[in-house]
């Protein structure tokens, strides 16, 4: 590993146009209040979590479509915009209410198969078909295993994995 993520992850990253010194504070603030301020017809929002916010300044927008066989399984595609998976007020308030954490929104994986989100820890989950997955205890981690295709944890019902 060179730096903070491998070389195949800072590879496709930087295919998708990131750059460490790519933060935009202004754009994290503003896409958090354009999510959160979306409700449903019952009137529930997004709660908006720190690690979100943070996510959308140094990561919104990038689509990541990595390369390879996967280590685990293959790789995934993914794409860090929260405004695909805004309809997921009350699938990630399910999930927020089984981890006992709230939940915010970060984008879509699998070319819209699956909605990944973020808690208030800043671990980071994947809500598919196929069930929920716990991706990693913070957004590099997910990324890095998303681009690399480690296997994700799969949840329990209780929101343990």
């Amino acid at each position: 590993m060179t730096g903070r993520f491998p070389p195949l992850v800072a590879e496709a990253l930087a295919e998708a146009g990131w750059s460490p010194e790519g933060r935009d504070d202004d754009r994290g603030r503003e896409w958090a209040l354009r999510i959160a301020a979306h409700a449903t017809s019952g009137g529930r929002q997004h709660v908006m979590t720190a690690a979100a916010v943070a996510a959308y300044a140094e990561f919104g927008g990038l689509r990541v479509q990595p390369r390879g066989e996967g280590e685990q399984i293959a790789p995934s595609e993914f794409h860090l915009d929260p405004f695909l998976v805004r309809q997921s007020v009350e699938t990630l308030a399910e999930l927020a209410e089984a981890i006992g954490a709230p939940l915010s929104p970060l984008g879509e994986e699998g070319g819209g198969t699956g909605i990944l989100a973020v808690d208030a820890q800043g671990r980071v989950f994947v809500l598919d078909h196929t069930g929920d997955w716990f991706l990693g205890a913070d957004l590099d981690e997910a990324i890095t295993g998303l681009v690399l295709g480690r296997q994700p944890q799969r949840m329990d019902r209780d929101g343990g994995w």
